[in-house]
Protein backbone atom coordinates (compact mmCIF):
# COMPACT_ATOMS: atom_id res chain seq x y z
CA UNK A 1 0.00 0.00 0.00
CA UNK A 2 2.48 2.96 1.05
CA UNK A 3 4.73 1.43 -2.37
CA UNK A 4 1.25 2.69 -4.38
CA UNK A 5 0.68 5.12 -2.75
CA UNK A 6 4.17 6.60 -3.30
CA UNK A 7 4.23 5.85 -6.61
CA UNK A 8 1.00 7.71 -7.45
CA UNK A 9 2.94 11.03 -5.62
CA UNK A 10 5.73 10.64 -8.38
CA UNK A 11 3.41 9.76 -10.93
CA UNK A 12 1.70 13.43 -10.05
CA UNK A 13 4.62 15.10 -9.88
CA UNK A 14 5.84 14.04 -12.95
CA UNK A 15 2.78 14.67 -14.51
CA UNK A 16 2.82 18.67 -13.08
CA UNK A 17 6.40 18.63 -14.30
CA UNK A 18 5.84 17.80 -17.51
CA UNK A 19 3.80 21.16 -18.28
CA UNK A 20 7.07 22.32 -17.79
CA UNK A 21 9.65 22.16 -20.48
CA UNK A 22 12.81 23.13 -18.65
CA UNK A 23 11.83 20.31 -16.00
CA UNK A 24 12.57 17.56 -18.58
CA UNK A 25 15.35 18.90 -20.61
CA UNK A 26 16.43 18.17 -23.65
CA UNK A 27 20.33 16.84 -24.18
CA UNK A 28 21.96 18.45 -27.28
CA UNK A 29 25.43 17.19 -27.00
CA UNK A 30 27.87 19.23 -29.70
CA UNK A 31 30.93 17.34 -30.82
CA UNK A 32 33.92 20.01 -31.54
CA UNK A 33 36.78 21.45 -32.63
CA UNK A 34 38.84 24.79 -32.30
CA UNK A 35 40.89 23.11 -35.55
CA UNK A 36 37.54 22.28 -37.12
CA UNK A 37 36.59 25.12 -40.72
CA UNK A 38 33.32 23.79 -40.37
CA UNK A 39 32.55 24.10 -36.85
CA UNK A 40 32.11 27.95 -36.23
CA UNK A 41 28.91 27.92 -37.02
CA UNK A 42 27.34 24.87 -34.93
CA UNK A 43 29.06 26.42 -32.25
CA UNK A 44 26.96 29.96 -33.00
CA UNK A 45 23.91 27.60 -33.35
CA UNK A 46 24.72 26.08 -29.57
CA UNK A 47 24.77 29.53 -28.02
CA UNK A 48 21.05 29.93 -29.16
CA UNK A 49 20.27 26.76 -28.01
CA UNK A 50 21.75 26.94 -24.91
CA UNK A 51 19.57 29.68 -24.15
CA UNK A 52 16.52 27.73 -24.35
CA UNK A 53 14.77 26.46 -21.01
CA UNK A 54 13.97 23.19 -22.56
CA UNK A 55 17.48 22.57 -23.97
CA UNK A 56 20.82 21.29 -21.92
CA UNK A 57 23.36 22.40 -24.79
CA UNK A 58 26.47 21.20 -24.56
CA UNK A 59 29.90 21.69 -26.17
CA UNK A 60 32.25 18.94 -26.15
CA UNK A 61 35.89 19.75 -27.54
CA UNK A 62 37.09 16.60 -29.52
CA UNK A 63 41.16 16.35 -29.93
CA UNK A 64 41.29 14.08 -33.07
CA UNK A 65 42.05 17.59 -35.45
CA UNK A 66 45.27 18.98 -32.92
CA UNK A 67 47.64 17.36 -35.55
CA UNK A 68 46.53 20.03 -38.59
CA UNK A 69 48.20 22.66 -36.86
CA UNK A 70 46.39 23.78 -33.89
CA UNK A 71 46.12 22.56 -30.26
CA UNK A 72 42.35 22.80 -29.09
CA UNK A 73 43.01 24.20 -25.92
CA UNK A 74 39.26 22.72 -24.46
CA UNK A 75 39.99 18.99 -25.62
CA UNK A 76 40.19 16.12 -23.74
CA UNK A 77 40.52 12.73 -24.71
CA UNK A 78 37.45 11.53 -22.54
CA UNK A 79 35.29 13.62 -25.10
CA UNK A 80 36.63 12.04 -28.09
CA UNK A 81 36.07 8.60 -26.63
CA UNK A 82 32.49 9.36 -26.06
CA UNK A 83 31.78 10.50 -29.81
CA UNK A 84 33.44 7.22 -30.50
CA UNK A 85 31.52 5.39 -28.11
CA UNK A 86 28.33 6.88 -29.28
CA UNK A 87 29.76 5.42 -33.01
CA UNK A 88 29.83 2.50 -31.95
CA UNK A 89 26.80 1.84 -30.66
CA UNK A 90 25.12 3.04 -33.56
CA UNK A 91 27.11 1.02 -35.85
CA UNK A 92 29.45 4.24 -36.94
CA UNK A 93 32.48 3.66 -38.42
CA UNK A 94 33.85 7.31 -38.61
CA UNK A 95 33.43 10.39 -36.24
CA UNK A 96 33.55 13.67 -37.73
CA UNK A 97 32.70 17.34 -36.17
CA UNK A 98 30.58 19.11 -36.31
CA UNK A 99 28.43 16.66 -35.19
CA UNK A 100 25.55 17.03 -32.77
CA UNK A 101 23.84 13.85 -30.94
CA UNK A 102 20.26 14.00 -29.10
CA UNK A 103 19.12 12.80 -26.01
CA UNK A 104 21.88 10.09 -26.61
CA UNK A 105 20.08 8.61 -29.44
CA UNK A 106 20.01 10.89 -32.84
CA UNK A 107 23.09 11.86 -34.34
CA UNK A 108 23.09 14.75 -37.05
CA UNK A 109 25.65 17.16 -38.71
CA UNK A 110 25.71 19.90 -36.91
CA UNK A 111 25.25 22.46 -39.02
CA UNK A 112 21.89 20.82 -39.93
CA UNK A 113 20.23 23.35 -37.91
CA UNK A 114 16.72 22.69 -38.87
CA UNK A 115 17.40 18.91 -39.07
CA UNK A 116 18.12 19.49 -35.28
CA UNK A 117 15.47 21.61 -34.15
CA UNK A 118 13.18 19.36 -35.35
CA UNK A 119 14.59 16.60 -33.64
CA UNK A 120 14.81 18.71 -29.86
CA UNK A 121 11.02 19.29 -30.91
CA UNK A 122 10.28 15.50 -31.03
CA UNK A 123 11.64 14.66 -28.14
CA UNK A 124 10.58 17.51 -26.48
CA UNK A 125 6.93 16.21 -27.30
CA UNK A 126 7.29 12.29 -26.74
CA UNK A 127 6.06 10.90 -23.49
CA UNK A 128 7.54 11.49 -20.22
CA UNK A 129 10.18 8.63 -18.99
CA UNK A 130 8.16 8.57 -15.78
CA UNK A 131 11.57 10.04 -14.18
CA UNK A 132 11.50 12.32 -11.41
CA UNK A 133 14.88 13.26 -11.27
CA UNK A 134 16.53 16.33 -9.15
CA UNK A 135 19.76 18.17 -8.64
CA UNK A 136 20.08 21.14 -5.78
CA UNK A 137 23.20 22.62 -3.90
CA UNK A 138 23.97 22.11 -0.22
CA UNK A 139 26.36 23.20 2.32
CA UNK A 140 29.54 21.02 0.52
CA UNK A 141 27.60 18.76 -1.88
CA UNK A 142 25.25 18.99 -4.78
CA UNK A 143 22.35 16.75 -3.24
CA UNK A 144 20.78 14.16 -6.77
CA UNK A 145 17.30 12.45 -6.22
CA UNK A 146 15.59 10.27 -8.49
CA UNK A 147 12.54 8.32 -8.57
CA UNK A 148 11.07 5.93 -11.43
CA UNK A 149 7.25 5.27 -11.32
CA UNK A 150 8.27 2.12 -13.22
CA UNK A 151 11.28 0.00 -12.97
CA UNK A 152 13.27 -0.37 -15.60
CA UNK A 153 15.16 -3.71 -16.35
CA UNK A 154 18.81 -2.21 -16.85
CA UNK A 155 20.29 0.13 -14.41
CA UNK A 156 20.20 3.67 -15.57
CA UNK A 157 23.75 5.49 -15.78
CA UNK A 158 24.68 8.76 -13.18
CA UNK A 159 26.79 11.07 -14.92
CA UNK A 160 28.08 14.39 -13.63
CA UNK A 161 29.06 17.27 -16.04
CA UNK A 162 30.77 20.39 -14.91
CA UNK A 163 31.30 23.16 -17.65
CA UNK A 164 32.51 26.47 -18.31
CA UNK A 165 29.31 28.59 -19.14
CA UNK A 166 31.45 30.64 -21.57
CA UNK A 167 34.98 30.39 -23.42
CA UNK A 168 36.57 32.80 -26.06
CA UNK A 169 39.52 31.30 -27.43
CA UNK A 170 41.49 33.47 -30.02
CA UNK A 171 42.98 30.82 -32.70
CA UNK A 172 46.35 31.67 -33.72
CA UNK A 173 47.34 28.94 -36.66
CA UNK A 174 45.61 25.87 -38.00
CA UNK A 175 42.22 26.06 -40.36
CA UNK A 176 40.71 28.85 -38.14
CA UNK A 177 43.52 30.89 -37.72
CA UNK A 178 43.09 34.54 -37.01
CA UNK A 179 39.35 33.85 -35.53
CA UNK A 180 38.18 34.33 -32.18
CA UNK A 181 35.03 32.02 -31.45
CA UNK A 182 33.38 31.90 -27.92
CA UNK A 183 31.82 28.73 -27.32
CA UNK A 184 29.32 27.68 -24.56
CA UNK A 185 28.67 25.44 -21.90
CA UNK A 186 31.96 24.03 -22.68
CA UNK A 187 32.41 20.44 -21.07
CA UNK A 188 35.53 20.55 -18.63
CA UNK A 189 34.53 17.10 -16.96
CA UNK A 190 31.72 14.25 -17.31
CA UNK A 191 32.35 11.78 -14.85
CA UNK A 192 30.07 8.23 -14.19
CA UNK A 193 29.06 8.78 -10.51
CA UNK A 194 26.79 5.66 -9.75
CA UNK A 195 24.50 3.09 -11.45
CA UNK A 196 21.30 3.37 -10.44
CA UNK A 197 18.85 0.51 -9.92
CA UNK A 198 15.35 1.93 -10.95
CA UNK A 199 13.26 -0.43 -8.59
CA UNK A 200 14.92 2.19 -5.47
CA UNK A 201 14.78 5.70 -4.93
CA UNK A 202 18.21 7.47 -5.87
CA UNK A 203 20.05 9.29 -3.06
CA UNK A 204 23.44 10.49 -3.82
CA UNK A 205 25.33 13.61 -2.57
CA UNK A 206 28.63 14.70 -4.24
CA UNK A 207 31.40 16.14 -2.54
CA UNK A 208 31.27 19.95 -3.99
CA UNK A 209 34.54 22.33 -3.45
CA UNK A 210 33.49 25.98 -2.06
CA UNK A 211 35.31 27.99 -4.55
CA UNK A 212 32.80 25.92 -7.42
CA UNK A 213 29.90 26.40 -5.20
CA UNK A 214 28.42 29.13 -7.79
CA UNK A 215 29.36 26.44 -10.79
CA UNK A 216 27.22 25.13 -13.20
CA UNK A 217 26.47 21.30 -13.11
CA UNK A 218 24.29 18.93 -14.69
CA UNK A 219 23.38 15.65 -14.32
CA UNK A 220 22.81 12.92 -17.05
CA UNK A 221 20.98 9.80 -16.33
CA UNK A 222 21.89 7.70 -19.37
CA UNK A 223 21.15 3.68 -20.03
CA UNK A 224 24.28 1.69 -20.16
CA UNK A 225 26.93 1.68 -23.71
CA UNK A 226 25.92 4.88 -24.61
CA UNK A 227 22.45 4.84 -24.61
CA UNK A 228 19.26 6.98 -24.57
CA UNK A 229 19.56 10.01 -21.95
CA UNK A 230 16.40 9.21 -19.89
CA UNK A 231 16.73 12.19 -18.02
CA UNK A 232 18.61 15.22 -16.64
CA UNK A 233 18.79 17.61 -14.34
CA UNK A 234 21.21 21.25 -14.52
CA UNK A 235 22.33 23.74 -11.92
CA UNK A 236 23.10 27.05 -13.74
Amino acid sequence: MRHLLVSLLVAALLAAAGTRAADRPVVVELFTSQGCPSCPPADRFLQDLAAREDVLALSLHVDYWDYIGWEDSLASPANTARQRGYAQAGGRKMVYTPQIIVNGTDPVVGTRFEEVTALIDRHAAAPSEGIALGLRREAAALHVTAQATTPRDRPLVVQLARYLPEATVTIAHGENAGRTITYVNVVTALVELAEWDTRSPLDLRIPWPEDARDAPAAVLLQYPGFGAIAAAARLR
